[in-house]
């Protein structure tokens, strides 16, 4: 199984899209999607507005999208060809509870593809990819954290200055840039990388001849 997770520095800077793109891209891959939702005081780490995250009685929950109208980002990855798509709802700062079943959903997954910054204080992806668009000014914490980690970057198109302040892109000098200008909000080169990675994980993974 490979593992990939896609992160951004903010809401609204593409990374469902993204990650249904890569998906719709590679239907032969077999995908497992995931979506990792947070939430406090009502309020939800998706848009910043009011939402129904919220779990009524625990931390969290893990919901199977059954929907295939695309209404919401979970359904969007089956509607691109995802062969299973999972919700993840937690409280703010209580991932770590929902990880067990989580990793127990996806255990036989054939590839998993997860929109999360968080779960890579949990998970060692095979392909982290951030989506970066200088002229969104929020950048989440959790997005600087593992800027480090990044494999790859999707990068947003832009000519101006970047609306963010005190962050350093230093981290990600030298990594693979895919310049977007969206739609679309893949390119032809990120999908080539995701089936090198692939590819390469499903050689490892076969049995040694003696």
């Amino acid at each position: 199984m490979a593992l990939i997770v896609v992160g951004g520095h903010s809401r609204s800077v593409g990374k469902t899209s993204v990650v249904a793109g890569i998906i719709a891209a590679l239907p032969e891959m077999h995908w497992t999607a995931a979506k990792i939702t947070q939430y406090g005081h009502g309020i939800c780490s998706a848009n910043g507005e009011a939402c129904d995250c919220a779990t009524v009685d625990h931390s969290w929950a893990i919901t199977e999208e059954r929907d295939r109208s695309g209404d919401s980002d979970s359904s969007r990855f089956l509607v691109s060809g995802a062969v299973r798509s999972l919700w993840v709802r937690t409280r703010q700062g209580r991932l770590a509870e929902a990880m067990p079943r989580l990793r127990k959903q996806l255990a036989n997954a054939q590839n998993v593809i997860l929109e999360s910054n968080s779960v890579m204080r949990f998970l060692r992806p095979d392909l982290y990819i951030t989506v970066l668009d200088a002229a969104n000014p929020d950048f989440k914490a959790s997005a600087k954290e593992y800027l480090d980690c990044a494999d790859a970057v999707v990068l947003h198109d832009h000519t101006g200055q970047a609306a963010w302040t005190n962050i350093s892109l230093k981290p990600i000098q030298g990594k693979p840039v895919f310049r977007i200008t969206p739609p679309p909000y893949v390119t032809a080169d990120l999908i080539e990388l995701v089936r090198q990675t692939l590819n390469s994980k499903q050689e490892n993974e076969l049995p040694q001849k003696h």
